[in-house]
């Protein structure tokens, strides 16, 4: 031991205080390396889900961190060359609106700018914000290899964005073609389906008259129109047909025929299509083949014209865009009514129902519940909108994606998300992965004059390859890449992933780390980010004999992080929770500042700080680090939600005190006396053997946790080993030895060691989840066991050794545990203080249990505080006792000079009165016939079985006082 440990030893702090050990400690992790892969041994590397670099981490980003690290620490301690992959994402519409809404506070908009300083603007608020998550992630203690650290716009891998985009073009998965997209009007970009939430809310179904061409024409109920009833009647101007079931007998002489379409005076036609529900309404469906998903196909499928009749900022236009059918080129356009050219589409809305009641072809109007699709992040309804975009072509990707769930190369836990895996790819569209954005990765497409398109890696390579003079000039696609394209290469393309076989053939990251072990992530991207990532690894990473690599071997699926009360943590519901501010505290009235801040609404904002100055009245206490990621992983069931409780915190972080507090205790004991250097087990009386034991189960289940990816199982039983088994019992067991003078200093020395070196190992068994503190202690502990090494962070992880688990001292060990409880319980009871000795007598005990009991009698009377013990035969009574029992063996200590029995009939007498008064309250109640007969039958069932419980409580009563008055 050197001096200074000595010192550290010596001079313990005497309460635990997380705050500074937190910053001395990761800064000498990342100053020394320790994040870094050893170079050695079999490989475990596991990628960070990339923040985005706009933001600050919230609860979910708190779990999953806590969940990797616990992994890759435990993976890196078991001697693997681990390698946890950081990296940020440039969450390309979120950044872009961030900056926007900056700018627009100065009253700028980014094409004031031009696109080329918008761009330098975002690079700058990158430098500027962009380390503060970083920063986060180092408070959560998460031990990611900063060194190989990576943005989804680095160099490395705009490269592999653009590397990707044209092997793809040149094998024909990537197109370009006008289909209808979710087009964001407020962002002014088209969104993935995944990018938009659909809402219940409260609507209006529009019932319209449509007249037809042939006046003569009637239907069954005698009318020269049809009803058609929509939710969007704006969108009427773009109608290619009205559509029946092919089987609705109600309209079978209507298909074929032609209605005037109101306003605009154009025929459509009545068609005939099975997506159409006859028992719907009317049974009678407008189709706007532009303007809504559904419809679009059954345009397909009939051959209707598609008229498109907004802008893209859902405008109406003033010449309609008029495809003679699906697939084709705009053929010509048709002129909007002029009252309409230029409306706002909720503006033409109303303007047109207006118009249909003035005019008598409005029908009725009634309320109906609709889910309307609004933009994850803009929260504008979304337009479907026909518009040019490109796209990559999903099916040949997919099949090989399912196969390797199929067959096992990829595995979920839990494996209920496999099927909603496989559901979605089973199903799955091709993919629109342009967006009208300038913030991401610029499409590698030029267009010439004429509209020719050019994909290529850059503008020189377009033109040698399409041998393109000079002088022609060619411009850029203005759009970007979805931000889930770039992301989707994570596991490859932060590795160094070239695109070029001869150079990624020569880079180790890649030959090591790929494929990577594990990925963990919420199951709300499983789709986002999950598959995409399986899609695109496959299609681009190989093995040596050429078959596709898979981009890691199991995917961890985890929960939502939900409130107390099982919420969803939102801003609207003033119920969010940060990490850090568990972490480091924060005061009352910043927290109501946090919460409350950019609440537009002044009621809602009173209602969160009411709510907030109620739960938290002194705000938030600093619970370091270690407490808050140990609430996480003792949370962490696979797969479902957690309810993330304060309390829970609170009493992890009295964990870490115990910790401390047991620490302290090992030190002052072991400082200036003799510590066994090696174990000696014939010295090892029944406390070694049980805690050693004991421990060896521990080791044994935590490994098997993590292998089954359970952290919450890993973090009960380091619990329960440390607080309930080494804490409060082998510490406990330890004072009598320790403190006997008619103890060998040969057995006392060897209980220090054993004190001493389970606590080290505990260390180690907790360090995945508890960095700090168990650092911290460690480097006290570690020389004194002889234990070599800078870090426990590298220090070997402790396994079992079956060898060292003796079921004899842990079945002589619950006795000991239970005889003691028993008598803890009686005293209890009596009311007796802790320093008189009590006498026990014990019946019903066989030959077997009293050698046991004979055994462990000295620990016994020393942790109970028992003078003697006495046993009784099967027809010996014993005098007037208290009582317990174990098993089949009664426990009893005599009354008799134990207790006051004046004063103890007395205290018995207020209980009785007390418990009578509550008793004849029900009973009075249950007499009552009214309230018999009114009241809910469960409500009088819960009284009856309240009576019969006080009817008991007054027999035991009057019972004990019998006894008593017998003295």
């Amino acid at each position: 031991m050197t001096d200074s440990q000595a010192t550290s030893a010596q001079n313990i702090a005497t309460t635990y205080d997380p705050t500074e050990i937190e910053k001395k400690w990761y800064k000498t992790w990342e100053e020394n390396g320790y994040f870094k892969p050893s170079g050695q041994g079999e490989s475990f590397c596991v990628m960070i889900p990339p923040p985005n670099v706009t933001g600050s981490l919230h609860m979910g980003h708190g779990f999953n961190n806590t969940i990797i690290d616990a992994f890759t620490r435990y993976n890196r301690m078991m001697g693997k060359n681990t390698l946890w992959q950081p990296g940020t994402d440039h969450a390309g519409i979120a950044t872009q609106m961030v900056v926007e809404r900056q700018l627009a506070a100065e009253n700028i908009s980014r094409h004031d700018l031009g696109r080329e300083k918008f761009i330098e603007k975002v690079w700058e608020w990158k430098e500027q914000s962009g380390g503060n998550i970083t920063r986060q992630i180092r408070r959560l203690g998460s031990s990611v290899d900063w060194s190989r650290e990576r943005f989804t716009m680095d160099e490395g891998l705009s490269h592999a964005v653009k590397e990707v985009f044209v092997q793809l073009h040149e094998q024909g998965l990537i197109y370009r073609g006008k289909r209808l997209v979710n087009w964001d009007p407020k962002f002014q970009t088209a969104l993935s389906d995944l990018e938009v939430e659909n809402h219940e809310e409260k609507g209006s179904l529009w019932h319209f008259r449509y007249f037809f061409e042939d006046q003569s024409l009637k239907t069954q109920n005698g009318d020269n129109y049809l009803i058609v009833a929509t939710t969007r009647p704006e969108t009427l101007l773009g109608d290619s047909a009205v559509a029946v079931h092919p089987e609705d007998e109600r309209y079978q002489h209507l298909i074929g025929k032609n209605i005037v379409l109101p306003i605009s005076g154009r025929l459509i036609p009545v068609v005939a299509d099975e997506y159409v529900e006859k028992d719907f309404g009317t049974g009678c469906v407008k189709i706007t083949p532009a303007h809504d998903f559904n419809d679009y196909e059954v345009g397909k499928r009939c051959n209707l014209p598609i008229i498109n009749i907004f802008n893209k900022n859902a405008e109406v236009l003033a010449e309609l865009e008029y495809i003679a059918k699906a697939g084709e080129q705009i053929s010509k356009t048709i002129p909007a009514p002029s009252d309409y050219v230029g409306l706002e589409r909720f503006e033409a809305r109303k303007k047109m129902i207006a118009q249909a009641e003035a005019e008598g072809w409005l029908e009725k109007i009634e309320p109906y519940d609709l889910k309307a699709p609004r933009g994850d992040r803009s929260g504008v309804i979304v337009e479907p909108l026909l518009t040019d975009q490109w796209y990559v072509k999903i099916a040949p990707l997919a099949e090989p994606a399912v196969e390797a769930v199929k067959d096992g190369r990829i595995k979920f836990v839990p494996e209920q998300y496999t099927n909603m895996y496989m559901a979605w790819m089973n199903n799955i569209q091709d993919w629109c992965i342009s967006r009208q954005l300038w913030w991401g990765h610029r499409i590698p497409a030029w267009y010439d004059a004429e509209g020719n398109v050019y994909v290529g890696r850059n503008e020189e390579e377009v033109r040698q390859k399409h041998n393109i003079a000079d002088h022609i000039e060619l411009n850029q696609d203005e759009d970007v890449l979805d931000t889930w394209f770039s992301s989707g290469l994570w596991t490859f393309s932060t590795l160094g992933w070239t695109g070029d076989a001869a150079k990624d053939a020569l880079n180790d990251a890649l030959k090591t780390f790929h494929p990577t072990d594990l990925l963990v992530t919420g199951f709300d991207i499983i789709f986002f980010w999950v598959a995409r990532m399986i899609m695109m690894t496959m299609h681009f990473m190989k093995n040596e004999d050429g078959t596709p690599q898979v981009p890691f071997k199991t995917v961890y699926v985890h929960g939502l992080v939900r409130d107390g009360e099982g919420q969803k943590m939102s801003k609207s519901k003033g119920n969010v929770l940060d990490p850090l501010d568990l972490i480091d505290g924060i005061d009352l009235e910043s927290l109501v500042k946090k919460r409350t801040f950019g609440l537009m609404n002044p009621k809602q904002a009173e209602k969160i700080e009411k709510s907030t100055r109620k739960e938290f009245p002194e705000g938030i206490s600093s619970y370091g680090t270690d407490a808050v990621r140990f609430t996480f992983c003792a949370l962490a069931n696979t797969g479902r939600d957690i309810k993330f409780d304060l309390k829970r915190v609170e009493g992890y972080r009295n964990f870490c005190n115990k910790i401390w507090n047991a620490t302290r205790f090992v030190l002052m004991n072991i400082e200036g006396q003799d510590v066994a250097q090696t174990a000696n087990p014939d010295l090892w009386e029944l406390p070694e053997k049980w805690i050693i034991s004991r421990l060896q189960k521990a080791e044994a289940n935590v490994h098997q946790a993590f292998k089954t990816y359970r952290l919450d199982i890993a973090a009960q039983n380091i619990y329960d080993f440390i607080w309930n088994e080494y804490c409060d019992w082998y510490v406990e067991l330890t004072k009598p030895v320790l403190n006997d003078v008619n103890v060998s200093a040969e057995r006392k020395a060897e209980v220090r060691r054993v004190l001493l070196s389970v606590m080290e190992t505990s260390l180690r068994l907790a360090h995945p989840l508890m960095p700090y503190l168990t650092e911290e202690i460690w480097q006290t502990l570690a020389p004194m066991v002889g234990r070599e090494g800078h870090t426990i962070m590298t220090a070997n992880y402790p396994v079992a050794e079956e060898e060292k688990i003796n079921e004899q001292a842990e079945t002589d060990m619950s006795w000991l545990q239970s005889l003691i409880g028993a008598v803890r319980n009686i005293r209890g009871e009596m009311g007796l203080g802790n320093a008189r000795l009590l006498p026990v007598l014990l019946k019903n005990i066989t030959d077997a249990e009293q050698t046991r009991i004979e055994r462990i009698e000295p620990l016994f009377k020393a942790l109970a505080k028992v003078e003697s013990i006495e046993f009784l035969t099967d027809s010996q009574e014993p005098p007037l006792s208290s009582s317990s029992v174990i098993s089949h063996a009664s426990v009893f200590v005599p009354m008799k000079g134990l207790i006051d029995p004046k004063a103890e009939l007395a205290r018995l007498q207020k209980d009785l009165d007390k418990v009578q008064k509550q008793h004849d309250q029900i009973a009075n109640k249950l007499a009552n016939e009214g309230f018999v007969k009114k009241a809910p039958p469960a409500v009088v069932e819960g009284e009856k079985a309240k009576l019969a419980e006080f009817v008991a409580q007054l027999e035991k009563v009057k019972h004990n006082m019998e006894q008593i008055a017998n003295l």
